[in-house]
């Protein structure tokens, strides 16, 4: 942890995990519904920004992570944060998190493909059945507590519904979380009102940050090199096009693996095997 006053925050922001979002049309690209989700988002990690400062934070990044990654309205952004957004970016959700951080927060995060919480998917919700690192079962959590670990820096609070509360506590131990909603099926939850989530958000982060907190007892999520990574596709022809990557190969109809020497290796096939699987689905 920096000294008094050189604390430095990064977030990782997704929409799926937030308050009162429940359907993939809220989390889409276009209309009133994702519009008014996109205020919900901000709103969230607005939050966030606010108990990271009150912290003691001297920066506090913003990596806006959820599908195109230009949810975030800037104007809306709490004025001391920084904004990460835009497509293809190298890292992805976690564009930015090497840049010497002490903490990082996942917000609006949700639960892995197959698993009981509310929009389950694993990057890609229209490819991806299950992914393993190192033999190990993943959602976006460990995927990107991975990266941030990759880089010394530890996941100390998640927020999201029950499910991915779970997930990350059994993921990276004492780690501080927000739970926002409850799901009532893939598709349904009962949700906090978006002030009582923010306020669930404010206190899981003064907690995490405080002294004592998770930040002086989570380690990073560091996966032992060399990394493997298994991915379930839904269908065979996403698993052949994967295979097209030189080192990925095919364990079965629909599931493929790569090795890499590091984590960072792994992490970028399996970003690039999902790209080209999902060229295949039909137009």
């Amino acid at each position: 942890m920096g000294a008094v006053g050189s604390l430095r925050v990064y977030v990782s922001a997704d929409m799926e995990g937030v308050a009162g979002v429940v359907s993939p049309r809220q989390a889409g690209v276009e209309g009133d519904e994702y519009r008014a989700a996109c205020a919900l988002m901000v709103g969230e990690v607005n939050a966030a920004v606010e108990a990271a400062l009150q912290a003691g934070a001297s920066l506090v990044v913003v990596n806006d992570g959820h599908g195109n990654m230009r949810n975030l309205a800037p104007a809306a952004l709490h004025k001391e944060a920084r904004l990460i957004s835009g497509e293809f970016k190298p890292l992805s959700m976690m564009e930015g998190v090497g840049g010497g951080f002490d903490a990082a927060l996942l917000i609006g995060y949700h639960s892995r493909a197959g698993s009981p919480g509310v929009i389950d998917h694993t990057y890609s919700g229209r490819t991806v059945l299950d992914v393993k690192l190192n033999g190990r079962p993943v959602g976006e959590t460990g995927i990107n507590a991975g990266v941030a670990g990759f880089f010394g820096v530890p996941v100390v609070m998640v927020s999201g519904d029950s499910v991915v509360a779970a997930e990350a506590r059994e993921l990276l131990g004492p780690v501080e979380t927000a739970v926002v909603k409850e799901p009532a099926g893939r598709l349904a939850a009962s949700s906090l009102s978006p002030a009582r989530a923010q306020e669930e958000i404010r206190a899981a982060v003064a907690r995490a940050l405080s002294p004592g907190g998770a930040l002086g007892r989570v380690k990073p999520l560091v996966f032992p090199a060399p990394v493997t990574v298994e991915v379930s596709f839904m269908t065979t022809a996403m698993a052949d096009s994967a295979c097209l990557i030189p080192g990925v190969e095919a364990v079965a109809p629909r599931q493929v693996r790569f090795t890499g020497g590091d984590y960072l290796t792994a992490f970028r096939c399996l970003r690039a095997m999902i790209t080209l699987a999902y060229v295949t689905i039909p137009s």
